[in-house]
C-alpha cells in the first residue's frame, strides 16, 4: 500500500472536509482478510520497535499514542492511573486469534501479566475493567488459563468496591468527588460492567450481576437527554442517591454530544442486553445508536463532538468510529432483519472509511489508524493515533470476520 503522508493541521481539516462533502470516493466494501493482514503488519512493526538492541522488551512499558507529528509510540509505565494499558495486550490477543502465531501468544501473555500488580493494589477507579478485561479477559477466552480467570475474578471484586447502593452506580473517579460535587459516574463506566457480568457467571459472587444490572438501569434513567444523547458525567448525592446534574467533562459543553461518550453508550447497552436479555436494554441500545447514526457525516466517521459549532473545521474521532463499528456488528444480531441490515451496513461503511489512506497510518507509523481525539478540552491526544482506537478496530474486524463465516 502507499505510505501515509504526514499532514499539517490545516491539510488534515481540508481532507476531512472533502470526505464529509463526498469529494473523496470511499468504497463501502470491506476486505476483512486484507485489513487484518494490515493489522498484523503494523503489530509486528510495533513489536520490533519495542525491542532493545539486545532483543529484549520491557513489558512494563505499554504503547499509548503516536502524536500527529511523531512516528513512534509513546509508551507509558504500567500503573493504575494509566487506563489504556489493557488495550495493547488485547490487540495482541486478537491478532493471535486471527493468525494462530505462537509468537504473538507469548508476547500477549507477557504484556498481560505485567498488569497483574494493578489488581492487587488499592482500587484506583472504574478503569480496572478496561485494564483487566481487555487483557486478561481475552487471554482467558483464548487460553482457558485458570490463573488468568482468577485475576479477572479478583479484579471484579475490587471494581465492585466502588459501588454505592444508595446511588445504584459504581463511582468512576474517587479523586474527583470534590471537583464534581458528588458521586460521579461517567459513560465510559458502562464498558467495565462486562467484567462484573462475566465474573458473576464464571465462579464469582452473584451480587456482581446485580451491581452491573443496577448500574446500567440507573445510568439509563439519568444519564441521557430525551433524544438519546448522553452526558459524559452524571453526578449524584452520595448519601441520598439523588441525581444532581449531568455534565460533559470531555465534550464541547454540557448540552453537546461527545462522540466517544455516545460510542461507549452504544457499545455498553449492546453488551448489557447480551448479558441480561432484558428487552428494555435492547430498545435503549437502539435509541442511543440511532441518534448517533443520524448525526454522522457522510463517510461515517464522527467529529469529536457532534455539536461543536466549528464543524466541519474540527477534528474527527476515529476511535469513536471503531467502538461503534464493533458494537453495531453485535447489535445487528439482536434486532429485526431490516434494522440488522442497516446497522451492519453502517458498520461496514465505517470500516471501509477507516481502511482508506486518509485514516490508515501505513508506513508512516506502526499504529493502525490516525485521526483520533483523546481529550479535546485538555488539549490532549488531538488528531493522534491512540491505542484504544486500534483495539476496537481489530475487534470490529474480528467480529465481522466471524459474522461472515
Amino acid at each position: 500500500m502507499k505510505p501515509t503522508i504526514f499532514l499539517t493541521a490545516t491539510a488534515s481539516i481540508l481532507s476531512a472536509m472533502a470526505l464529509s462533502m463526498g469529494c473523496a470516493s470511499v468504497s463501502h466494501e470491506v476486505n476483512v482478510d486484507t485489513d487484518l493482514e494490515y493489522c498484523n503488519t503494523q503489530i509486528m512493526r510495533t513489536l520490533s520497535s519495542l525491542r532493545t538492541d539486545s532483543g529484549t522488551i520491557d513489558y512494563s512499558m505499554i504503547p499509548r499514542n503516536i502524536a500527529d507529528s511523531a512516528s513512534t509510540w509513546e509508551c507509558r509505565n504500567v500503573c493504575p492511573e494509566e487506563w489504556c494499558d489493557g488495550f495493547w495486550p488485547g490487540v495482541l490477543w486478537y491478532n493471535y486469534e486471527n493468525t494462530g502465531d505462537t509468537l504473538l501468544r507469548r508476547e500477549a501473555l507477557r504484556f498481560t501479566e505485567s498488569l497483574k500488580s494493578i489488581v492487587y493494589s488499592p482500587v484506583y477507579d472504574h478503569d480496572l475493567g478496561f485494564l483487566i478485561f481487555c487483557s486478561y479477559g481475552n487471554a482467558y477466552r483464548l487460553t482457558a488459563d485458570k490463573a488468568c480467570k482468577q485475576v479477572i475474578l479478583d479484579a471484579a471484586d475490587s471494581l465492585a468496591t466502588l459501588y454505592n447502593p444508595r446511588v445504584g452506580t459504581l463511582l468512576s473517579w474517587p479523586r474527583n468527588v470534590g471537583m464534581f460535587g458528588g458521586h460521579n459516574t461517567i459513560m465510559d463506566n458502562m464498558i467495565n460492567l462486562e467484567m462484573l457480568f462475566w465474573a458473576s457467571k464464571n465462579g464469582g459472587r452473584k451480587e456482581l450481576y446485580d451491581i452491573a444490572f443496577k448500574h446500567a438501569e440507573t445510568t439509563m434513567n439519568n444519564h441521557f437527554r430525551p433524544d438519546g444523547s448522553c452526558y459524559h458525567v452524571a453526578v449524584y448525592d452520595p448519601e441520598s442517591g439523588e441525581f444532581i446534574r449531568g455534565c460533559n467533562h470531555q465534550g464541547y459543553d454540557d448540552d453537546s454530544m461527545w462522540a466517544r461518550g455516545q460510542a461507549w453508550a452504544i457499545y455498553g447497552y449492546t453488551m448489557v442486553y447480551r448479558e441480561t436479555r432484558d428487552p428494555r436494554f435492547l430498545a435503549f441500545a437502539q435509541k442511543v445508536t440511532d441518534v448517533y447514526l443520524s448525526s454522522l457525516p457522510a463517510d461515517g466517521i464522527p467529529y469529536w463532538d457532534f455539536r461543536d459549532p466549528g464543524i466541519p473545521e474540527v477534528p474527527r474521532d476515529a476511535s469513536a468510529a471503531c467502538v461503534v463499528a464493533s458494537a453495531l456488528i453485535e447489535l445487528s444480531d439482536y434486532v429485526d432483519a431490516s434494522t440488522s441490515r442497516r446497522y451492519l451496513d453502517a458498520s461496514k461503511k465505517m470500516l471501509a472509511t477507516l481502511a482508506s489512506e486518509h485514516y490508515r497510518c501505513g508506513d508512516a507509523k506502526p499504529a493502525f489508524l490516525s485521526h483520533s481525539v483523546g481529550n479535546m478540552p485538555a488539549n490532549s491526544e488531538i488528531d493522534a493515533s491512540i491505542i484504544y482506537a486500534d483495539y476496537y478496530y481489530i475487534e470490529a474486524l474480528t467480529r465481522l470476520r466471524n459474522h461472515q463465516a
